[in-house]
């Protein structure tokens, strides 16, 4: 394949995964099986796509700052979970064999796009949540299952954005847009621990990476922008679609 056309595809895979993250979640289901396709190694494709990834989670969470800044206090504990997590799924990728990770891509993907796919129900359970509870002394019961979170996010990253939304939906009573914001800040400081990790591990295509960055940032911020202004379903659909194909294919290719 021509360099051109290969870098042309990284881009727009890239672009798409930043703008279904700030929109829908589930952009690592676009952007890695892109990567996997034009021929780079699972594990490689998975830590330059942590890496690549960054920009557009930044751009995403700046444009809700304005939702993030009331909830200080919970930063407190929520980062540090986020943290401590992101770091050690990277550490556990990076000790995982490539044969090993390779046979798990599917079941990683079909994971992914199941949670994505129970989306809407899981915000059901927020909303219904935030209008029963009456007090936040639950709160910081959410460190253990978002730390868990977390370490899932540094080593692969699908769905991660789906599964913190569930946990603080139920441990913390606020308004949708808060907690979606919430949210959003966790999974960029998840990526951007794993991605630190990950730059002195030596398996970063940086070529790769600087373009996917520019294109990650870019959606991410046009996602983050009018994330409010549209309705993600048909989005979110189109993304599980996909997902769940390419799990189907990969365990064909892998077991049969």
């Amino acid at each position: 394949m021509h360099d051109t056309v290969f870098y042309l595809l990284v881009l727009i895979a890239a672009f798409g995964a930043g703008f279904t993250n700030a929109v829908a979640g589930g952009g690592t289901l676009i952007s890695f099986p892109v990567l996997l396709a034009l021929g780079i190694p699972p594990v490689a494709a998975n830590i330059t796509n942590t890496v690549a990834l960054c920009p557009g989670y930044l751009g995403a969470t700046f444009a809700q700052m304005k939702d993030i800044k009331p909830q200080k206090s919970r930063l407190l504990y929520i980062l540090p979970a986020a943290v401590v997590g992101g770091i050690g799924g990277a550490l556990l990728l990076i000790f995982t064999e490539e044969k090993l990770f390779s046979s798990l891509v599917p079941f990683l993907i079909l994971a992914a796009s199941l949670l994505l796919a129970f989306q809407d129900r899981l915000k059901k359970k927020v909303f219904k949540t935030e209008k029963h509870s009456k007090t936040n002394s639950h709160e910081k019961k959410a460190i253990i299952p978002i730390t868990f979170a977390a370490v899932y996010g540094g080593y692969f990253g699908a769905g991660l954005g789906v599964m913190v939304l569930s946990v603080l939906g139920l441990t913390i009573d606020d308004s949708f847009t808060k907690l979606n914001a919430l949210k959003q800040l966790f999974s960029f400081t998840v990526n951007i621990s794993a991605a630190i990790f990950f730059v002195f591990s030596g398996q970063v295509l940086w070529a790769v990476a600087l373009v996917m960055a520019a294109g990650a940032l870019f959606g991410g911020s046009l996602g983050g922008k009018i994330s409010g202004k549209i309705k993600p379903l048909i989005l979110r659909h189109i993304v599980v679609s996909l997902g769940i194909l390419i799990a189907i294919v990969y365990l064909v290719k892998d077991y049969f």
